[in-house]
Parts: structure tokens; C-alpha cells; sequence
């Protein structure tokens, strides 16, 4: 017979010297979600991997094994599926701002509710004018192929009075060909790179950018627009920028979202110096005119920084943007 334990902190936990549990939280991680809205013969895809942290009154879950406070994780996937059938998915952010409100006011000892999602989005296949005729107008309305250029991530804390919303990207890759240069930097016994009046510039974004949205009595941002325009704002300082250095790069793409979105306050990078290196062709005897490449993936330089508006403190982590 098997006499199951009865809940309460045993006194073994307690000793001379006390053990004391510090910042805890649970959730079910990447809950894989695809939503389609049928408008229709015109379909609409959201597809979502959404991860839930929760925390608060859960001491005597780690203490003793009382589960008297927990929502059980398998609670947490089911409620991000009803969720995208009960609230649909107007965006990642407002759809994760549904589940924080939810999980914080719904259960007495959650004090504070993440919710992470990375968006993977998709774009409608055309049908060619000679398949046309014979499946119909309306057959290009639900085919979709699946987009590369980047994964779209936000970030939503609510502890039920506030809210911090840092939206980003990760994994967009971008290269000028040429107005980049590198020089007049630090030498020693160590250095052998000579140095560069005309470069190729590659890096592969990412992106974290702070709301100043912290609260209901605010007007909420329009969040498709807003990614929409920061993307815009990002690669065009990109491509715009005259770089004498990746991080001269990296601080206008961040002052252009600074400047033209008033709702963000803060923009945190980090960007893996993505080196392209001159082949040597004289011993083929050929010349080499800026032409050929070898690009390297490993080792590579890494260049990380926040950029924020006059006035506001640091609130992104500064590991954020790696993970």
C-alpha cells in the first residue's frame, strides 16, 4: 500500500543554515499555433509559436509539493488555442496581450504573466494567367509560401496593473556592396587585417524595441503598422548609411526608429559582423577588383547596443537579443 505524503513544508526542509527559493516561474513553452480566417474564399494565416511563463505565490509548490496554487502547465497550451479561436489573431502583440490580462486576473496567486511568440509569416502564391482559366480566380485566395527575410518576435509582461510590450526581429540578413570602409582602428603585434576603403557590409539582425504603451489608460499602438514602419526605418538607415563602422550602422538604424516612431523608446541590436574576405586570385593571374568573396560564417565580430530617446532608462535586457 502506498501512503502518498500530505501536503505542508516537512521540517527536514528547514536547518541551521536556511535555503531560501528565489525568482521562480512556469508555463508551457512553444505552443506551435496556426490560425486561419476565412473571409470567404479569401483565407488569412497567423502562425504563431507562443510561450508562457507564469509566477507569484508559488512557494509552497518548490517547498513541500502542494500544487494548491498551480495552474497546470497542459492549462496554459489549451488556453492559447481557445484563445485564437475566441479572440482570433489581429497581431502577435495584441493577441499576447489577451492571455497576460487573462492568466493575471483569472487566478488569484499569478502576479505576473510573459508571454513570448515568434510570428512566421506567410504571403499568398499567384496563380499564372495560363492555370488560371482552369482553377479558377479564387483558387489563389488560400495558397500560401511561407516568407524567409526574418521571424517576427514580441515580448508581453503584465503584473496586473502594468504593461511592458518589447516587440523585434531576429534572423534578417542584409549586405551593402559597397560604401562601407573600415580603417584608422587600434594596431598592435597581433594585427594582420589591413585596412578597407571599400567593403562589403553584411550582418544578420536582431532587433528588440521597447513600447512607451504601459498602461490601459493609454491609446494602444497599431501593432502591424508599427512593425511594418520600423522594418522600413531599419533598412533604410541601413542602406542609406555611408559606414565607417558596423556600429555607426547599427546607432542610425536605431535613431531613425527613435525619431520617426513616437510610440518606442528604446531599440536594442545585435549584429554578427556576417565578413566577406577578398580571394587571392594572383596566383591564378587574375586580378581581383572587389569581384570575388569568401564569405565567413565563424569567426565573426559582434556588435551589440542599445539606442534609446533623451531621457528614458535602459529596460531591455541586454541578453534579450540573443536568444
Amino acid at each position: 500500500m502506498t501512503v502518498r505524503p500530505q501536503p505542508g513544508r516537512p521540517a527536514a526542509s528547514r536547518s541551521s543554515r536556511p535555503v531560501v527559493l528565489g525568482q521562480n516561474q512556469y508555463g508551457k513553452a512553444e505552443n506551435r499555433v496556426v490560425k486561419i480566417t476565412r473571409d470567404g474564399a479569401t483565407h488569412h494565416v497567423k502562425d504563431l509559436n507562443v510561450s508562457v511563463a507564469l509566477s507569484g505565490d508559488m512557494e509552497e509548490v518548490h517547498y513541500s509539493g502542494s500544487n494548491a496554487s498551480v495552474l497546470p502547465t497542459d492549462t496554459t497550451k489549451n488556453t492559447v488555442f481557445a484563445f485564437a479561436k475566441e479572440h482570433g489573431i489581429e497581431s502577435a502583440e495584441q493577441f499576447g496581450v489577451h492571455l497576460a490580462r487573462h492568466f493575471v486576473t483569472s487566478q488569484e496567486p499569478i502576479h505576473r504573466a510573459r508571454i513570448r511568440i515568434e510570428e512566421y509569416s506567410w504571403e499568398r502564391i499567384p496563380a499564372s494567367d495560363a492555370n488560371s482559366q482552369f482553377i479558377g480566380a479564387d483558387e489563389v485566395k488560400h495558397s500560401f509560401v511561407r516568407q524567409g527575410q526574418e521571424t517576427r518576435l514580441t515580448q508581453i509582461t503584465y503584473d496586473g496593473e502594468r504593461w511592458e510590450i518589447v516587440s523585434g526581429l531576429k534572423d534578417l540578413v542584409v549586405m551593402n556592396s559597397t560604401n562601407s570602409e573600415f580603417w584608422g582602428y587600434v594596431k598592435d603585434k597581433y594585427t594582420t587585417l589591413p585596412e578597407a576603403y571599400d567593403r562589403i557590409l553584411a550582418t544578420q539582425v536582431a532587433a528588440r524595441w521597447r513600447f512607451n504603451w504601459t498602461d490601459d489608460e493609454q491609446r494602444m499602438p497599431q501593432w502591424e503598422t508599427s512593425y511594418r514602419q520600423v522594418k522600413k526605418h531599419m533598412l533604410e538607415a541601413f542602406a542609406e548609411t555611408y559606414s565607417l563602422s558596423l556600429q555607426q550602422t547599427l546607432y542610425q538604424m536605431g535613431a531613425r526608429i527613435i525619431n520617426h516612431r513616437a510610440e518606442i523608446d528604446e531599440v536594442r541590436f545585435s549584429l554578427p559582423n556576417k565578413h566577406h574576405f577578398l580571394v587571392d586570385l594572383e596566383p591564378f593571374g587574375l586580378k581581383n577588383d572587389n569581384e570575388v568573396y569568401f564569405a565567413a560564417d565563424r569567426p565573426y565580430g559582434l556588435i551589440e547596443a542599445t539606442v534609446l530617446r533623451d531621457g528614458c532608462e535602459p529596460r531591455i535586457p541586454e541578453d534579450l537579443t540573443n536568444l
